[in-house]
């Protein structure tokens, strides 16, 4: 039977720790990134000098204020060379007029193996993969696309905003946040879990509730 490599680590595990060389000099990740309220981003592409990763990295890049605004550091990988990312990066700024301001892990195969990131039957191609990580260096969120499929840097950041909200408000987040259909930008309070919270619950002026097990409220900590 062929042995299989690691897995992908899980919503909730600790990211491994990785000896990498980026575009920024020799990291180890998640530690020379997540501290006390720092956030890391740790995302792969297939290839560097390709359409669909151009206009994704086109996409970080103008975006990474953003990212930075929410104590978020970006970090990218592919399995090329170091001297392939730094032509990709000035081919970039050269042609599109943007500076990519984040490293890039030059991987050997090592980094996306261990990460589950290398595509399936496409030789050393790695996925379009998305890990968010948080300052305790614990994965919180995995997304993961085809090749043929460039990902939402919206939607990143999106999802990055409504974890940090969950965080902070001790809630869930609804669908579509920050502008769901039913509730807006609301956070949802965890269900009862007892009967005479159950009863409480639709009493309570703290939130609103179509029933006791669905009660929302405005943000107390925007």
């Amino acid at each position: 039977m062929e042995e299989k490599g690691p897995g992908i680590p899980l919503i909730g595990d600790k990211l491994p720790t990785l000896e990498v060389q980026t575009t920024h000099g020799k990291m180890t990740l998640p530690d020379d990134v997540v501290s006390k309220d720092k956030w890391l981003i740790l995302f792969s592409h297939p290839a560097d000098f390709t359409p669909v990763c151009t206009t994704e990295f086109h996409g970080f890049a103008t975006r990474f204020d953003q990212f930075q605004e929410l104590n978020t550091e970006l970090v990218g990988l592919s399995i090329d060379q170091v001297f392939a990312h730094i032509k990709w990066e000035e081919w970039i700024e050269e042609n599109l007029d943007t500076k990519i301001p984040f490293p890039i892990i030059a991987d050997h195969g090592a980094v996306a193996a261990k990460l589950g990131m290398v595509h399936p039957g496409q030789g050393a191609s790695t996925v379009r993969a998305v890990f968010i990580v948080d300052p305790k260096g614990i994965v919180r969120i995995i997304l993961y696309y085809p090749k043929e499929i460039g990902r939402n840097m919206d939607e990143i950041l999106r999802a990055l905003k409504a974890l940090q909200t969950a965080d902070r408000e001790g809630a869930a987040i609804p669908a579509n946040w920050p502008n769901n259909e039913l509730i807006g930008d609301h956070v949802i309070v965890p269900p009862a879990t007892d009967v005479k919270t159950a009863k409480e619950r639709l009493a309570s002026k703290e939130h609103e509730c179509y029933d006791w097990w669905l009660c929302h409220r405005p943000q107390k900590n925007k």
